[in-house]
């Protein structure tokens, strides 16, 4: 059974850091190299988005509102996802998730269909 287990949201300032992490298992036959993971976000009545993504070979992709601010990193050891997130704004309030994608043919992205597992969630909150 696929689990992924997101941690580490919080209530900050605006300009304030948090680090999210999500904890994945259950991946019997898979290795890391063949898989590619992404954080998402969706705000109050808005549709959710991909924030960013890292492929297998460490290659990373950001939406463009968060270049610069965000930073996406995972340690297959330890089979962890991460997401440091800098600067912070009031406009980054939202339920993250994270997912694993890359089974049965989909393709490296930040578009929610590419991906196939996903973890519940983890409330960001962002105060002016």
């Amino acid at each position: 059974q696929v689990q992924l287990v997101e941690s580490g949201g919080g209530s900050v300032q605006a300009g304030g850091s948090l680090r999210l992490s999500c904890g994945y298992r259950g991946f019997s036959g898979f290795t890391p190299n063949t898989y590619y993971m992404g954080w998402f976000r969706q705000a109050p009545g808005k549709e959710r988005e991909g924030v960013a993504a890292i492929d297998r070979d460490g290659s990373t992709l950001y939406a463009d509102s968060v270049k610069g601010r965000f930073t996406i990193s995972r340690d297959n050891a330890k089979n962890t996802l991460y997401l440091q997130l800098n600067s912070l704004k009031p406009g980054d309030t939202a339920i993250y998730y994270c997912a694993l994608g890359g089974i049965g043919g989909r393709w490296f992205s930040l578009r929610e269909l590419d991906y196939n597992y996903w973890g519940q969630g983890t409330q960001v909150t962002v105060s002016s």
